[in-house]
């Protein structure tokens, strides 16, 4: 996740430098030949690339709008991961005596893990990396026999909660409340996998570069009075506007890809963890996820 910091240019650069080498090398193919054969070209009023441009913005505040709503909706479904994470050790505490802390740390630690396996999941990397101190060794091998292992890691507490009931330690009410919070987990789980797996149409970007790149084209020859000592920087700056532009919501349509524009599931998660292990009562708590320069994975 983007902070509230400067954000290094060479940082920016590196997300339009391909393009802008396309648009400079447009600009200057345009600029010679509108030079050379200026007297068999029609004149290109200004009027054209104007409309090009107000398209363009059209297209981008669109794509900007929808890139965005995907984001926070990733958000807001880790910030109600948190919030039912803690309701959830609550609940233990709240319903189970105090001899039984030993299966409410254990679930406590099992949710940690959960937390963890599914920011990992999102992201494409190895799910149960990290996780082995946090569950047990039993708990392990059981998940790896799963595809999916955050769905085996909430299976493994519907089933202890499930031997709650049976051993009497909590009666069905108490049981159906834990119930729905798993069902929350699940729900939370299955709102981030839409996000991550449902695509944006890659043809709607395709599209746009195509008229941003035929803008740079009727712009050129609209300015083939202008030296192109003036022009092609003009080029350049316009378009390196467009494209910023393009990139932001293009990197804010997939929050979990492991870039710093990502929700921040790790930092979240980490926060999760200090939060269950201060309920518990360790002693052992982790420091939060400190940021990388200007972003918060």
């Amino acid at each position: 996740m983007l902070l509230d910091k400067r954000i290094s240019f060479a940082y920016i650069f590196n997300k339009v430098k391909s393009e802008l080498l396309i648009v400079l090398i447009v600009g200057l193919l345009t600029n010679l030949i509108t030079l050379y054969s200026h007297a068999h070209l029609p004149e290109m009023p200004l009027t054209i690339p104007t409309f090009l441009g107000t398209a363009i913005s059209i297209l981008l505040s669109f794509k900007m709008n929808q890139s965005y709503d995907r984001w926070w909706e990733a958000r807001k479904v880790w910030g109600a991961i948190v919030n039912d994470s803690r309701s959830f050790v609550i609940q233990l505490q709240t319903f189970l005596d105090t001899d039984d802390t030993a299966i409410i740390r254990k679930l406590a630690y099992r949710q940690i893990a959960w937390c963890y396996c599914l920011g990992q999941s999102l992201r494409g990397l190895n799910p149960i990396e990290g996780i082995e101190g946090l569950i047990p060794a039993n708990d392990l091998i059981e998940i790896q026999k799963h595809t999916n292992k955050p769905l085996a890691l909430l299976q493994l507490h519907a089933q202890d909660i499930k031997a709650l009931r049976l051993t009497d330690t909590i009666d069905v009410f108490r049981q159906v409340q834990l119930d729905n919070t798993l069902v929350r987990f699940c729900d939370s789980m299955g709102k981030a996998e839409r996000i991550n797996s449902t695509i944006f149409p890659s043809t709607y970007r395709h599209f746009l570069y195509f008229i941003i790149y035929l803008f740079v084209v009727t712009l050129s020859i609209s300015l083939r009075n202008v030296q192109m000592i003036f022009e092609i920087p003009l080029l350049l700056v316009i378009s390196a506007a467009f494209f910023l532009i393009e990139k932001s919501a293009y990197h804010l349509q997939d929050p979990f890809r492991n870039r710093p524009s990502d929700v921040s599931v790790t930092a979240i998660a980490r926060t999760i963890d200090i939060n269950l292990r201060q309920l518990v009562g360790d002693q052992d708590v982790p420091e939060p996820v400190k940021p990388n320069e200007f972003y918060l994975l």
